[in-house]
């Protein structure tokens, strides 16, 4: 055991609980004090309730004792994004105006995992209303990316992966609209999944027939992810979207030779940081003689990506948020106000080209797809970037004028439906996490586990510990 246990898988761990190697309540013990050990200098977790977890554990353990059946998450902590409702247990959003806001109902992706015994610690830290993908809020304060504290954790679910990294917990939720699962995974050096819509239901939702925004896993192990991905997915009642599946576990032949690869180092012809790239070359290139992949350098047409995503987002921002702004806009900060404004410009016309354009995008990523099996393409257009700016102003030499600018080579996926994982693609040489982002056909989310559990298993990005945690073991 070369590895101290809060950094074995979560798949492991699971095991050790079922094999009664471990106990519950010695599990959740040793993640409460890593979080105790590392948490104020990340400040990835919040509203940790010690005393609701423990009394948890010691009822898994019972059930564990009784010889009852048991959950694929029994016994495992995991910490709930905080802007994900857990009824009795305070949901901030990262806002002020909800700084005591305690819910009453739970969203059906906080259920399932609970239902399938994983013992809630805590929340995950967020920007303000989730919004951009940089994790900072006037309620908790910036999130510290632990392979350097003194970089940005990525957002929206930057907590979480942070977390993740540093130990503090084996498994984790979030939500993507555009790359808050991915960027953060890249930023940190672990795994994240935006699913097909309607692959993880969503409730409580106020629009559930958009799905722009999704839910999903973030783990350290492709294995991990796909654990977490089956306990989240499947219809419900009070999702419209719900995807029925055959394979429930997502379960996929390993073998990766012969796949058609689609590289995009610059998809849609977005800047993209050199450094990125020169990291993802040298990951990509080996392919064909690690894998017996076919790699060619080769992209969808994305025309139009960038105005559907932005229409339909500001649309939904209006939708969920005007009226908050509306009331209270000198308690809410700039770039959700702004985003705010532009839905209110927005007309119906404006909607409907968005929702036609969403439609051609569909198709061609269809049809692009039975040329590929396969599209690969950076996760993130630049490297963690310092933590006191609150988005960077230029990537690849050209500046960004907006706090969204940055995140294209993410959110221009969202539109298409593909599901995308982002999976650690290396390292710059100034030793910053890059992720690479997998991306496959709508609804076939097994398609992209084989490459990606084989690019973590031939370079083992994802092993690579940070310094910080390291150091702090001493």
């Amino acid at each position: 055991m070369s590895e101290d246990p809060y950094y074995w898988t979560a798949t492991r761990q699971a095991e050790a609980v079922r094999r009664r190697e471990v106990s519950a309540t010695e599990l959740v013990t040793l993640h409460l004090d890593r979080i105790e050990q590392v948490n104020a200098e990340v400040n990835a977790v919040v509203s940790v309730d010690a005393e609701a977890a423990l009394d948890a554990a010691r009822k898994a353990d019972d059930i564990v004792m009784s010889g009852r059946p048991l959950g694929a998450l029994h016994g495992l902590p995991i910490a709930h994004k905080d802007t994900l409702e857990l009824a009795g247990w305070r949901t901030t959003h990262g806002s002020t105006l909800l700084a005591s806001n305690v819910p009453e109902r739970t969203q059906i992706v906080v259920e399932r995992t609970r239902a399938a015994g994983a013992i809630s610690v805590g929340r995950t830290n967020v920007p303000e209303f989730g919004a951009g993908s940089h994790t900072v809020n006037a309620v908790y304060g910036a999130t510290r990316n632990p392979y350097d504290l003194d970089r940005s954790a990525g957002g929206s679910s930057g907590g979480a992966a942070a977390a993740l990294a540093s130990g503090m917990i084996p498994i984790a939720d979030g939500s993507d609209t555009g790359g808050s699962l991915r960027n953060p995974a890249s930023f940190n050096n672990v795994v994240g999944l935006r699913p097909s819509a309607g692959r993880v239901p969503t409730w409580p939702d106020s629009m559930a027939w958009g799905q722009i925004s999704v839910k999903g896993p973030l783990a350290r192990t492709v294995e991990d992810l796909r654990l977490l991905l089956g306990v989240m997915a499947g219809p419900d009642p009070r999702s419209p979207l719900g995807i029925h599946t055959d394979n429930p576990r997502f379960e996929y032949e390993s073998a990766v030779r012969g796949l058609r690869i689609a590289w995009a180092p610059s998809i849609g012809g977005i800047p993209v940081d050199r450094d990125v790239v020169d990291a993802l070359t040298a990951t990509v290139s080996e392919l064909p003689d690690r894998l017996g992949c076919h790699v060619e350098l080769d992209e969808p047409d994305l025309t139009g990506a960038d105005d559907v995503f932005l229409t339909l987002r500001a649309w939904h921002m209006t939708a969920s948020l005007g009226g908050l702004v509306e009331r209270h806009a000198d308690q809410i900060g700039d770039s959700v106000r702004w985003n705010v404004e532009i839905g209110r410009s927005l007309s119906g016309a404006d909607i409907a080209r968005a929702e036609a354009g969403r439609t051609e995008l569909f198709h061609r990523m269809r049809e692009f797809f039975e040329r590929y099996d396969l599209l690969v393409a950076p996760t993130s257009q630049i490297a963690p970037f310092p933590v006191e700016l609150d988005y960077p102003r230029a990537v690849g030499g050209v500046e960004m004028d907006t706090y969204l600018d940055w995140m294209k080579s993410a959110y221009l996926i969202s539109p298409t439906g593909s599901p995308a994982l982002s999976v650690p693609g290396g390292f710059t040489e100034a030793g910053l996490p890059v992720g690479l982002q997998v991306i496959g056909p709508y609804r076939r989310e097994e398609r992209l586990f084989p490459l990606a559990a084989a690019i973590e298993e031939q370079f083992n990005f994802g092993a690579r510990r940070p310094a910080f945690c390291r150091g702090s073991l001493s």
